[in-house]
């Protein structure tokens, strides 16, 4: 079996991307990408998985595929170095998936915690759409179509890794050794595992609201950091402060560097003395923001800057996505010819199934 490391990552084309998914993936991705350790990386538009459950929104997935491109772009993901595809281009992973479904159990997708969760948010509850309920399996095919060694994920996905093993150990113990079990890497920074809202709600999202996206002008990230959830009880400069569940300070742990502090705020030498005089009193909270939001900008304008001028030759990244798309169906073909002949189903590859029925009916 191909023991060589490649990389399978994707996100729903539901919106434009925002700074938990570069935190969480993107930076990564990008990272892992330009290192020289992984012989493929194959970066998935997901827009199959977002129909789920925007099935009747078709339009809104179809106008952001082009948007996550860009974002992949402007983040630094290069089409010379990495596959960068559309799901519902590669019907390879259909037939993938439909194969797997036979070796998953409902109670099973029942119990998986990640769709457990995402039913709760979209308040499914029975009318969850079959589509939807077997995302986990859909996911399986994605990983073991292009035989993925390493999914960079955040750890909410873990339930969702643990799935695609069970589905590749259960198909290799039936029909041979076939498909390759991935291996999850999670963000090496604690505080990008999972970065919350703007408002301090626990999860980053589109619909509630409180994301700071990729492409966000100066003054809409500037005016989103400055109106951040704090300590609702550090109402005056001189009050103590707490640290834990404090927005600002989630996200100083997750973009703050040493020199940081040399160019924007040279009182204190790293973010611990200021987390100390925060915690003590004597520090408000509009100067933990402007550091902040010093921060931000400086993280987030060359990405800015390199998506505007992106933006001027749309032609060009549909065209990358085109050529993407070619080399994935390649590659998810191929091992669908491995799944089918393992599964003992490429009936006009199999001479020796024909000779053997020949022999059967001739009598001989």
């Amino acid at each position: 079996m191909n023991k060589e490391k490649i990389i399978l990552t994707a996100d729903r084309p539901t919106g434009r991307l925002h700074i938990g998914h570069y935190v969480g993936s993107l930076k990564r991705r990008v990272e892992l990408q330009d290192s020289g350790c992984y012989k493929k990386v194959f970066i998935m538009v997901a827009d199959a998985q977002a129909l789920t459950d925007n099935a009747e929104n078709p339009e809104k997935v179809r106008q952001n595929v082009v948007e996550v491109a860009l974002d992949y772009l402007a983040c630094g993901l290069d089409p010379k170095k990495s596959v960068i595809f559309i799901q519902s281009q590669i019907p390879e992973l259909c037939e993938l998936a439909f194969y797997y479904m036979n070796l998953v159990t409902v109670s099973r997708l029942q119990r998986n915690p990640t769709v457990k969760t995402e039913i709760q948010i979209r308040n499914f509850e029975t009318s969850i759409p079959v589509g939807f309920f077997t995302y986990p399996i859909s996911q399986a095919s994605d990983i073991t179509a292009f035989k993925a060694t390493t999914v960079p994920v955040g750890e909410d996905q873990e339930p969702m890794l643990e799935q695609t093993r069970e589905i590749v150990r259960k198909f290799n113990s039936i029909y041979g050794e076939t498909l390759i079990e991935p291996e999850i890497l999670l963000p090496d920074n604690a505080a990008c595992l999972r970065l919350p809202g703007t408002d301090g709600k626990a999860k980053m999202s589109k619909s509630l609201n409180n994301c700071i996206y990729l492409s966000e002008t100066a003054e809409e990230l500037q005016k989103k950091v400055m109106s951040m959830y704090t300590d609702p009880n550090h109402l005056r400069v001189e009050d103590p402060g707490r640290i834990e569940g404090n927005t600002v300070f989630t996200y100083l742990d997750a973009f703050s560097k040493t020199e940081h502090f040399e160019r924007y705020l040279p009182e204190y030498a790293n973010l611990e003395e200021l987390k100390a005089h925060y915690q003590r009193g004597g520090l408000g909270d509009v100067k933990v923001k402007r550091f902040l939001n010093a921060i931000m900008q400086e993280e987030l304008e060359p990405i800015r800057n390199r998506r505007k001028e992106f933006e001027k030759d749309i032609p060009a990244v549909y065209d990358m996505l085109q050529k993407g798309c070619h080399t994935a169906r390649e590659t998810a073909a191929q091992t669908l010819d491995e799944v089918r002949k393992a599964m003992k189903i490429n009936y006009f590859d199999d001479l020796e199934l024909i000779r053997g029925q020949v022999q059967k009916f001739s009598g001989k």
